[in-house]
C-alpha cells in the first residue's frame, strides 16, 4: 500500500506528495487488480473521483477547513445505509434496492471528509462466517484465494487487506469484524454495545449488533472510531457515554497492563495446535514486555455458542419477518393468494443459511419450547456477563484467540454448519457482554496463513484496550 495509514497519508496530502484525486485513482487500480477476489459489490467510481476533486479543492482553498478524515479512501460493507445506493445485505431478498437515507455513520463519515469507494460483500444478512452464503458469490482471501476470509465482513477484512481502501466499516455480531481480521491479518475493532449508533444498519440480532472498524493501524480505528462514536437520536440504544474529544490512544494504560486468559480455551479440544502455540508465544512476549499475564477459570466457554445461536436466530426469526414481499424485499410473480406471496417471496428471496437461522429462531420462540431455549439463553448470557465483568474488574484485558482455526479452504464447511458456528467459541463472548473486543495479527501459521488474538476489556473501555493495543507493536 502507498500509505499504510492515514496520518501519513495526510502527511502525503499536506506536503503537496499527493492529493485526493491521486489517491482515489491508486485505490480504484488496486480494485480492478484484486476482482478476482470479489471484494465489491459495487464501486462508486466516478461519485468517489468527484468527492475527490472537491475536496482537493476544499483544501487548496483553506487547508485548515478539512475534517478530521481528509484523505481516508473507506469502503462499507453491504448491509449499510447510503442515501441513493443500493443495500441488498448480499440476499436477493434487497436486490435493487436503494437507500432513501444515510446511516448515521456514513453522515459522520462524509461530515469529516472521509471518500466512501464503493460497497463491499458479505455473508447474506451478515448469517455466516466465511463470507461464502452471499449471493455474489463468496469473496476469497487475498493471502491465499482458495480460503476463506471468515465472515460475515470478510468482504471489509479483504478490501483493507487488498489495499483497497484504507478503513473499512463492518458489522460484528458475535464476530464478524474480528473473525475476518484474523484470517486476514489486519485489526478488526468491535466498540461496546451502544458506542456507535446502529441507525441505517441492516438488523440481525438487535441486541448483540454493532458496527466496527477494519483497518492496518490501530490509530486509524482510533481516529475513525472518534468521528462515528456518540449518541444518536435515531437510535435508542445508542449510549450517551461521552466521547473523549482528544484522541482515544492518549490515554494509555497505566504502567504495565493486567490480562486473564482462558487456559480451557487454549486447550479446547477444538484448538489448532499451530494457533495455539503461536498464543503461547505471544502470552511470554507479553510477560516479557512486564504485562502481567495469568490463567482464569471460566466455566461458561461450552455454552457461550448454543446460547448465542439460540439467542441470535430467535432475533432474527423477528427482524427479518419484514421481508415477506408486501412490506419489504423481493416479491414473487404469479402468486394464487396472500399465503402464496408470503411463502414464494421468502422462500426465492433468502439464502440456505438464512433460512436456517429463521426457522431456528421461529422454533426456539415457539410455544411450548420459550422457556425452555428462549429464556434459558438468556440466563446463561447473564451468567456469561456477570462472569466476564467481575474478571475485568481484577484485570485490565482478557486475551483470547481470535479463532480456533487459520482459514480453512472455501466450500470446506459448506455440509457442516456446526463446525462453522463453533468457530465463532472466542468471539461471541464479547457481544454476550456487550464489551469492546480488538483483533490484532499476531504472526503467521506453519502453513503460512495469518493468525490473529484478540483482546476484551471493560464496558466503554475503549480508550484504554486501544491505547494498550497500539502499544503492542512495540513487543
Amino acid at each position: 500500500m502507498k500509505y499504510p495509514s492515514l496520518a501519513q497519508t495526510q502527511v502525503a496530502l499536506r506536503s503537496g506528495e499527493a492529493t485526493c484525486a491521486s489517491i482515489v485513482e491508486h485505490y480504484l487500480a488496486q480494485i480492478e487488480a484484486t476482482r478476482h477476489l470479489n471484494i465489491y459489490v459495487e464501486v462508486f467510481t466516478e461519485e468517489a473521483r468527484q468527492r475527490a476533486r472537491d475536496l482537493d479543492e476544499k483544501f487548496a482553498q483553506n487547508p485548515n477547513s478539512v475534517g478530521k478524515l481528509f484523505g481516508a479512501v473507506i469502503s462499507i460493507k453491504d448491509v449499510i445505509c447510503y442515501a441513493g445506493h443500493e443495500v441488498t445485505a448480499g440476499s436477493k431478498m434487497l436486490k435493487g434496492f436503494r437507500s432513501v437515507f444515510s446511516a448515521t455513520v456514513v453522515e459522520r463519515l462524509l461530515a469529516e471528509d472521509a471518500i466512501i469507494i464503493g460497497r463491499v460483500n458479505c455473508d447474506e444478512f451478515a448469517m455466516g462466517s466465511t463470507n461464502e452464503s452471499s449471493c455474489y458469490g463468496p469473496t476469497r482471501n487475498a493471502a491465499d484465494p482458495s480460503k476463506v476470509p471468515g465472515g460475515s465482513s470478510g468482504g471489509s477484512a479483504v478490501a483493507v487487506q487488498a489495499g483497497t481502501c484504507i478503513l473499512s466499516l463492518g458489522s460484528d455480531t458475535g464476530g464478524s469484524v474480528r473473525l475476518p481480521a484474523a484470517f486476514c491479518g489486519v485489526v478488526g475493532f468491535k466498540p461496546s454495545y451502544g458506542r456507535i449508533s446502529r441507525h441505517g444498519l441492516l438488523a440481525y440480532a438487535s441486541s448483540f449488533d454493532q458496527i466496527g472498524i477494519l483497518a492496518n493501524d490501530v490509530a486509524d480505528v482510533a481516529t475513525l472510531l472518534e468521528v462515528v462514536a456518540g449518541p444518536d437520536g435515531f437510535d435508542a440504544t445508542c449510549s450517551h457515554e461521552p466521547v473523549r474529544s482528544d484522541t482515544f490512544l492518549k490515554t494509555a494504560t497505566a504502567g504495565k497492563a493486567k490480562i486473564a486468559y482462558f487456559d480451557t480455551a487454549l486447550h479446547h479440544p477444538g484448538m489448532d495446535e499451530g494457533v495455539k502455540n503461536l498464543t503461547l508465544d505471544f502470552i511470554e512476549k507479553l510477560r516479557a514486555a512486564g504485562h502481567i499475564v495469568e490463567p482464569v477459570g471460566f466455566d461458561y466457554l461450552d455454552y457461550i455458542i448454543p446460547a448465542y445461536y439460540v439467542l441470535t436466530t430467535a432475533e432474527a426469526s423477528s427482524n427479518l419477518s419484514r421481508y415477506d414481499g408486501i412490506r419489504f424485499g423481493h416479491r414473487t410473480a404469479g402468486a394464487k393468494d396472500i399465503h402464496e406471496v408470503y411463502k414464494k417471496s421468502r422462500t426465492e428471496g433468502f439464502g440456505t443459511e438464512v433460512k436456517r437461522r429463521i426457522m431456528l429462531g421461529t422454533f426456539v420462540l415457539s410455544a411450548g419450547y420459550y422457556d425452555a431455549y428462549y429464556a434459558k439463553a438468556q440466563q446463561v448470557r447473564r451468567l456469561i456477563r456477570d462472569r466476564t465483568e467481575e474478571i475485568l474488574q481484577k484485570f485490565n484485558f482478557i486475551l483470547m484467540p481470535a479463532s480456533p482455526v487459520p482459514a480453512w479452504d472455501i466450500g470446506e464447511m459448506a455440509d457442516d454448519p456446526v463446525a462453522m458456528y463453533l468457530a465463532d467459541i472466542f468471539t461471541v463472548q464479547a457481544n454476550m457482554a456487550g464489551i469492546p473486543a480488538i483483533a490484532l495479527p499476531i504472526g503467521q501459521h506453519p502453513c503460512g496463513l495469518p493468525v490473529g488474538v484478540q483482546f476484551m476489556a471493560g464496558k466503554f473501555r475503549e480508550a484504554e484496550l486501544l491505547a494498550f493495543s497500539a502499544g503492542l507493536a512495540k513487543i
